[in-house]
């Protein structure tokens, strides 16, 4: 029986080996077509292709459907940075050092409470002068003493405009400010970490450039909703033509890319692309250096009324909670 390092990303950090041992047993969903790729039926298992000349694959995995995943090169976390608990920090190096992972650190900067947080502008009027800059010390200083590499994900999706994010859409200026008030602290506390600045992959994205000094990485959110992609877009879209329109905008940068966030949900046909295509050598994107899989059901609604899609790549998971 393994164990393994469990996140939620609207919960608490919780290692359980019960659980790691059900990672594997699934039910197909009756309402799926047969659909194979890589000798897997993706009504069961969706997980991507790795290809070892295409960029390299890391993982959002907070029920340990990658654990045994030798070629998984990033184990990603969130945190809140208010009213979060630190003391599974330590699990999560081990488990990652253990499979010889880096770890990409997303800190976010609210509760996950709602009931703690504040508005956007009482949060951007808290940020500039400096009131907030006690919250990433404590965070910074347990993750300073991880064997594995750090990359730090502060604030990310500035440039989404759904409301969802209340550090998103403020003024470029005002951003820019707020983050490179937090990548100094960062380089401070952290010196050896690389910081990621992550846009969503907006038309205005390039207006949030914090500036060279302060990005080591550059990371892209990419998600593929085939329902959602037919109303907005007329047709499903492919993994690159996702991708495009965002790394054409950031690749200028000269930084490495990475997609910071990606998952994939719909028809199996179309869901067979994706599989592939996730980290396929594709002479578009010579800088796309990873990819991570987001591996868990998303928690804010999508437009049209077309509610969370399911990124979890595990059918019927028996370790896969109930969501309200």
């Amino acid at each position: 029986m393994r164990d393994f390092f469990l996140v939620s990303r609207r919960g608490l950090f919780r290692t359980s080996a019960a659980i790691a041992a059900l990672a594997m047993i699934s039910t197909p969903h009756a309402s799926f077509a047969q659909q194979t790729v890589d000798g897997r039926d993706l009504a069961v298992d969706k997980r991507p292709v790795i290809h070892a000349e295409g960029p390299k694959l890391g993982s959002y995995d907070p029920y340990g459907d990658f654990a045994d995943e030798s070629a998984i090169a990033t184990e990603h976390l969130f945190l809140p940075w208010e009213d979060v608990e630190l003391a599974g920090l330590g699990a999560a190096d081990e488990y990652a050092s253990a499979r010889g992972r880096k770890v990409l650190i997303t800190i976010e900067p609210w509760s996950w409470a709602l009931d703690w947080n504040v508005s956007s502008a009482q949060l951007r009027n808290q940020i500039l002068p400096g009131e907030k800059d006690a919250n990433l010390p404590a965070i910074l200083k347990t993750v300073s003493g991880f064997k594995s590499p750090v990359i730090i994900r502060w604030a990310q999706e500035m440039d989404n405009t759904s409301g969802r994010f209340t550090w998103s859409n403020w003024a470029p200026r005002d951003y820019i400010r707020a983050y490179q008030r937090m990548v100094d602290i960062i380089r401070k506390e952290l010196p050896n970490a690389e910081v990621m600045w992550s846009p969503k992959g907006e038309k205005n994205l390039k207006d949030y450039y914090p500036g060279d000094e302060y990005v080591d990485i550059v990371g892209l959110s990419v998600f593929g909703y085939d329902k959602f992609d037919k109303i907005e877009y007329g047709k499903p879209l492919t993994f690159a033509e996702s991708l495009k329109q965002g790394y054409a905008l950031a690749v200028a940068s000269g930084k490495p890319m990475w997609v910071a966030e990606a998952g994939y949900e719909g028809d199996l046909q179309w869901l067979g692309r994706w599989v592939q295509d996730l980290t396929a050598s594709n002479p578009e994107f010579p800088e796309l250096k990873e990819v991570i899989y987001f591996n868990d059901k998303e928690v804010w609604g999508w437009p049209h009324g077309l509610g969370l899609p399911d990124w979890r790549v595990v059918r019927q998971q028996t370790n896969y909670p109930a969501r309200r």
